[in-house]
């Protein structure tokens, strides 16, 4: 059953040509689900459709129950942190549970538990400012997820990352979408790590949406392997990427 579906979406800024025009795309239940393309293709804007921060202008935007504005049950993880740097990290974490009252005390031991599973039990009492910018990116994931959503949204988390570090969260954010089974949609320009991540992998240029395939078995997941190889040859050549890139 489909969570999330976007049919014929189309939006455009004012006075500019459609940044997504005519977009498709049909997200289930606890599926992760990559969106790669070139810059300006128009991925950001169809994250903010599906989180309803923007309305279509034509088409629908439907997450179950098809209710307009921002949707519930689900989290979101911008480019950069967006961390309160006068909060405590813990407090961070619950702020999206303090916007509606004073959290309970279930909700406080989960966030305790998600830093846990992030590597961060020993942060919780810190200020963002203590922080690297890959712990402030954990944070930001542990926020996104502390009210158990139905959907994350995430919107090239670990761009500004250096290459460990940015292997380190994918590897982090895999283990923590398997085990609270959100259905995921993950924003990347990187062709390897939408492979490595996803169960499905959509394409969108020109604000279209160019392929979607799915990605399945356990040898596709590692990078020497041919099967993984044909895939990455695959997305290169629809994004018009010469093979050997």
């Amino acid at each position: 059953m489909s969570l999330l579906s976007l049919q014929q979406v189309r939006y455009a800024f004012p006075g500019w040509p459609p940044t997504v025009d005519g977009a498709n795309l049909d997200v289930g239940e606890g599926a992760f689900h990559c969106l790669v393309g070139r810059s300006g293709c128009g991925k950001t804007t169809l994250l903010k459709l599906a989180a309803g921060l923007l309305a279509p202008d034509s088409g629908q935007v439907v997450f179950r129950s098809g209710r307009p504005g921002p949707r519930p049950g689900i989290g979101f993880v911008f480019q950069s942190p967006n961390l309160l740097e006068w909060l405590r990290v813990i407090d961070n974490v619950l702020l999206p549970v303090t916007l509606h009252g004073r959290p309970a005390p279930a909700q406080v031991r989960r966030a305790h538990e998600l830093l846990a599973q992030l590597g961060l039990a020993a942060h919780a009492r810190k200020y963002p400012r203590q922080l690297s910018g890959g712990q402030q990116s954990r944070v930001a994931l542990a926020r996104a997820l502390v009210l158990q959503p139905a959907l994350l949204l995430l919107d090239e988390p670990f761009a500004a990352l250096d290459a460990l570090t940015r292997l380190t969260m994918q590897r982090l954010v895999g283990e923590l979408c398997r085990r609270h089974q959100p259905a995921v949609l993950l924003v990347t320009h990187d062709v390897e790590e939408a492979i490595l991540l996803a169960d499905r992998i959509v394409v969108l240029g020109n604000g279209r949406t160019e392929l979607d395939v799915r990605v399945s078995g356990d040898a596709v997941r590692h990078r020497g392997d041919p099967e993984f190889l044909s895939l990455r040859s695959r997305l290169l050549d629809v994004l018009g990427v010469p093979a050997a890139a």
